[in-house]
């Protein structure tokens, strides 16, 4: 799989991991798909990160992609302590418990794989489609690029 595709893809799969994690696990098998899905992302950011370093991007492309990997463990972490239910009967402030305040930090680290994922899928096709080497006058909005179709703008 090409690289651009690879990080796009992470996107994708983080998408129908945060939309399933937010259907209440009736079913056992929801839980085991919501796992198996965790464990997709980490090898997904694992490969990005391993793909990103053999090429020439730009470093920040790769220090969030090594961010990215990084959460997704943190994810796993949390996602380990939201199952065994830790802290649940702990209270901090206002009724909520500690497992309350894990859920919320899983689910935070959740939105930021996702924007992360899409901040270095965007990045990495930018720089690799050399997108950062013309500039545009304020106000104008280029065309998407096709073949025979350089220079082109709307107004």
């Amino acid at each position: 799989m090409r690289l651009w595709a690879a990080l796009y893809g992470m996107i994708w799969v983080v998408f129908v991991e945060f939309a399933l994690g937010l259907v209440r696990p009736s079913a056992v098998w929801i839980t085991y798909l919501h796992v198996a899905l965790g464990l997709v992302i980490v090898a997904f950011a694992y490969s990005n990160l391993r793909e990103l370093r053999s090429t020439r991007a730009p470093g920040r492309v790769k220090r969030i992609a090594r961010a990215s990997y990084q959460l997704s463990i943190v994810m796993v972490v949390l996602g380990v302590l939201v199952w065994a239910h830790l802290g649940s009967d702990w209270p901090i402030v206002g009724g909520e418990t500690v497992w309350n305040f894990v859920v919320f930090l899983h689910l935070a680290n959740a939105l930021a794989i996702i924007t992360q994922s899409a901040a270095i899928a965007i990045a990495y096709d930018m720089w690799e489609e050399k997108e950062f080497a013309t500039e545009t006058r304020p106000g104008e909005i280029p065309l998407s690029p096709r073949p025979g179709t350089e220079g082109a703008s709307r107004p």
